[in-house]
């Protein structure tokens, strides 16, 4: 670990970890909570979700207005995500305001209130929400895609969960929610800018002293079904997924499998854009990715085209999906491990990023992982893996969704014989 990295372990289990940038004026200090929507059920989800909005709507301390007036007077920013898997709440200030940051974060996930008006008010900004989701294909397919991936189950689920959900969901549920999956022992607090570690452990001991010290309960393990899913819609587009099941962050194959994407589909060198778009004109937008979980993952294809082009798009995707078994040249597999390498260095210069991934592996690995050690494992991906991992892959039951009145899209058996 690099000196400029130090991490703490507090005795009620909570766990710091900081990285001093010392060429930097700012610090980016973040809340690293190992609970997402993969670990509701079927009749709170998007509990999770709902209750990272309303962390910012009030504390005993200070109401919603005066939470944005504190970060903004300073010039500072503020904000949370949630995801299936965690969910993260984040400031970046001036590094004089850190103690600020830290004061506001520690108040919002310990004292919050949950004022039944705010609930009101923000069950119509998450309905708003939903709402803007269903009405943009190309964001409402991913949700399609990944519950007909895992159906029937949290991982399946969106995370922003259902208007009938949202409509009912009270605020026991959002307050059990939380005093049951927010723990010192699932939160993981980081750090990075001009900073002091000793300065950070005082003020998170201080501001984080009122946070649950128990077990939280583990998330459903997830098993990955496939078959298909088309909502026929009248658009100017056919949007169109396909998925395959691929390996989660603790997999020997998952640094092979993140080549593999980029080398498919992840740039405009890639064999995806160069072949679909760049020589049959059949696209604007194709692209390939590999999202891991903590157990599985999922790798997909997305590709939107007019709906008389389906009969010639999806043989097209295949073909390349065949052709990675043949292997792959030294030249692009030096070009996709590049520009890996590239990102992940890239990602370095800023405080908020690096923030982000030292939290984050500390919570997946227990360890913060060298970025040599990184470089190293990309590094030895082989054109062997790539042609392996394929194979893996591809032959796997595929996901298919589509959404427009897409028509000639072969079944996900079909699919099956034709890459097996």
């Amino acid at each position: 670990m690099s000196p400029l990295i130090e991490q703490t372990t507090l005795s009620n289990g909570l766990r710091i970890v900081t990285e001093r940038i010392e060429r930097v004026e700012t610090v980016s200090f973040g809340v690293y909570v190992a609970s997402g929507s993969r670990h509701e059920n079927a009749s709170n989800n998007g509990v999770a979700h709902f209750l990272e909005h309303m962390a910012f709507k009030g504390t005993k301390r200070r109401t919603a207005a005066q939470i944005a007036e504190e970060i903004e007077n300073v010039g500072g920013h503020i904000n949370a995500y949630t995801a299936r898997e965690n969910t993260a709440y984040y400031v970046k200030l001036l590094k004089e305001d850190l103690a600020l940051g830290i004061d506001i974060l520690g108040d919002i996930l310990t004292h919050s209130v949950f004022s039944p008006d705010e609930i009101e008010r923000e069950r119509g900004v998450i309905l708003q929400e939903i709402g803007q989701a269903n009405d943009t294909p190309d964001d409402i397919i991913f949700d399609y895609f990944q519950e007909q991936a895992f159906p029937n189950q949290p991982m399946g689920r969106p995370i922003l969960g259902s208007e009938e959900i949202v409509q009912s969901m009270s605020r026991d549920t959002l307050i059990s929610y939380m005093n049951e999956h927010y723990s010192t022992h699932n939160t993981v607090i980081a750090a990075a800018g001009n900073l002091e570690h000793k300065q950070v452990v005082a003020l998170v001991e201080k501001h984080f002293a009122d946070l649950a010290t128990h077990i939280p309960p583990q998330a459903v393990p997830s098993q990955y079904v496939g078959g298909i899913h088309q909502t026929p819609r009248k658009l100017d587009q056919v949007h169109f997924l396909l998925g395959f099941p691929c390996p989660g962050y603790r997999n020997d194959d998952y640094y092979g499998s993140m080549v593999l994407s980029t080398l498919l589909g992840g740039g405009m060198s890639s064999r995806l854009f160069q072949e679909i778009r760049e020589k049959r004109g059949l696209v604007y937008s194709v692209y390939s990715f590999a999202s891991p979980f903590d157990d599985n993952g999922i790798f997909g294809l997305y590709a939107g085209t007019g709906p008389e082009k389906t009969g010639e798009l999806v043989p097209a995707i295949l073909h390349e999906l065949r052709r990675l078994f043949d292997g792959v040249t030294t030249e692009e597999l030096a070009r996709a491990r590049t520009q890996l390498k590239a990102s992940l260095l890239m990602s370095l210069e800023s405080a908020g990023s690096r923030c982000a991934q030292i939290g984050r592996q500390l919570q997946l690995y227990g360890r913060v992982i060298p970025t040599a050690e990184t470089v190293e494992r990309i590094d030895n991906v082989t054109d062997a893996d790539i042609v392996r991992i394929a194979h893996k892959i591809f032959s796997a039951e595929p996901t298919v969704t589509t959404m427009g009145l897409a028509e000639n899209i072969p079944t996900p058996q079909e699919i099956h014989e034709i890459l097996s």
